[in-house]
């Protein structure tokens, strides 16, 4: 669970959470401790390439990007600063122009005045635990400037190159007269989604188009889709697809109005590439998030699934491990070999909109031949006094609580309780055939939660 409201240098505490380091921008991300983060991370990361630093449209950025740019130079690193852009941006440039490593400054489905630092190495993947280790114990001692202080180099036109790769993706299959509406979140998509599916030939139309770090991710995008589903059947549009503030995940619409979301791009898309013999193994990774239904309307058609825990750092793991290609969370972070298993809201986007148009199905038919998901509901518990509670799974009426819910919902349910590894909560899940014992269950178990864990 990440340390919101923990002092960065306390040696009792981490920085770093499931995908980088996230918080409140003016407590966590200080000038001064972005400048330690970047000249340890330096000095984490071997090679003598470049390191690029990417980020989305919050206003925190510009200062987060100048004092981790300033940290590295000072471990005499060069740094090439790509601006605005999406995160898997950042690994694809990385592994084209050969760079030791880089940085996306972005809090990604967090608000406003949250921001983070996600890492990566040479080989475009998340740095390892204990890189992040030489980073967070290097906050703890004095730095000694490099006596070979690096440059900074302004490289906005490198992304041209990560465009030119999500176009090729398509594979020459053209969206002419495929009506599309991009809810771009005020974000990171806004740097070329529109872009990309206007060269595709596709007939878009935009919501929160423009690059604003005081409304990303705020009442739009990929965590909340009314804005979309409004769009897309306001214009009679086939489609719509909304990311994160960093464009690193994907929600669908389709014409009906109904949610595609990562279990549904999951089963469609291995679908696709199982009858053509292209899915290793039958094989789909996701997580212990992912519904029921998926998984076992997939093992009814004779795949494999295998489930890890939240974070598509496990995700990625795991399909290494066993070499599939296609996995990912329901939250919609698509992870897939086409581009080196790095989630991406723009490929997963062009890949639905293309595989129907091959098809010559609308969104709404292909998502007919989804399995029917199971009654699921999230609730995220606050823990008020996060750095004293002690551990959900000390306490005694919750865990008494979730046996009573388990009992009487029987196999054709399922429980799950974890801590966020990006906020101060406590994410309490239950899914059943019964929608309402869902309801009632996970509103029980929220409270009992929230009663006892943030008891003074």
């Amino acid at each position: 669970m990440d340390p919101i409201g923990l002092s960065p240098l306390s040696k009792e505490s981490s920085i770093f959470g499931t995908d980088g380091i996230r918080g409140n921008a003016k407590n966590l991300l200080t000038e001064n401790i972005v400048f330690k983060i970047g000249y340890w991370f330096g000095l984490a990361i071997s090679g003598e390439g470049p390191f690029l630093i990417g980020k989305d449209s919050r206003q925190s950025g510009s200062m987060i990007v100048s004092a981790l740019a300033a940290g590295l130079t000072a471990a005499g690193k060069e740094v090439w600063v790509l601006g605005l852009c999406t995160t898997p941006a950042v690994p694809h440039l990385i592994q084209r122009f050969g760079a030791s490593g880089g940085a996306m400054v972005s809090a990604s489905h967090n608000p406003p005045e949250d921001n983070g630092i996600k890492f990566f190495n040479s080989t475009g993947n998340k740095i390892t635990l204990g890189q992040q280790n030489i980073i967070e114990q290097g906050l703890l001692q004095e730095i000694s400037t490099s006596k070979n202080i690096g440059q900074v180099y302004f490289r906005n036109e490198l992304l041209g190159d990560y465009e030119n790769s999500l176009l090729e993706s398509a594979k020459d299959q053209s969206l002419a007269n495929v009506s599309i509406v991009l809810d771009l979140c005020w974000g990171s998509a806004t740097s070329c989604g529109e872009k990309i599916f206007k060269a595709l030939g596709a007939n878009v139309s935009t919501i929160n188009g423009k690059a604003d770090g005081g409304k990303i991710n705020v009442n739009c995008g990929s965590t909340n889709l009314n804005q979309l589903k409004e769009a897309v059947l306001s214009k009679n549009a086939q489609m719509g697809f909304a990311f994160d503030g960093d464009a690193d995940r994907l929600m669908a619409i389709d014409e009906k109005g109904r949610v595609i979301d990562g279990d549904h791009i999951l089963y469609l898309w291995g679908s696709h590439l199982k009858a053509k013999n292209k899915l290793n193994e039958k094989r789909l990774v996701t997580t212990s998030m992912s519904n029921l239904g998926l998984e076992k309307a997939w093992l009814g058609q004779g795949g494999l699934l295998e489930r890890t825990s939240v974070g598509d750092r496990h995700v990625h793991e795991a399909m290494l491990k066993t070499n599939a290609n296609l996995g990912g969370e329901q939250s919609g972070h698509i992870l897939s070999s086409m581009n080196k298993l790095c989630g991406d809201g723009l490929l997963t986007a062009i890949q639905l909109s293309t595989i129907c148009a091959g098809l010559d199905l609308r969104l709404f038919e292909w998502r007919n031949q989804s399995f029917k998901p199971y009654a699921q509901k999230l609730i995220n518990v606050p823990i008020t006094n996060a750095p004293v509670c002690r551990p959900w799974k000390e306490s005694q009426p919750l865990q008494a609580a979730v046996q009573k819910a388990k009992l009487a919902m029987g196999k054709e349910g399922r429980i799950l309780i974890r801590e966020s590894g990006t906020e101060p909560l406590l994410r309490v899940m239950v899914e059943s055939k019964d929608p309402l014992l869902v309801d009632s269950w996970s509103s029980h178990l929220a409270e009992v939660a929230q009663e006892d864990l943030n008891a003074a």
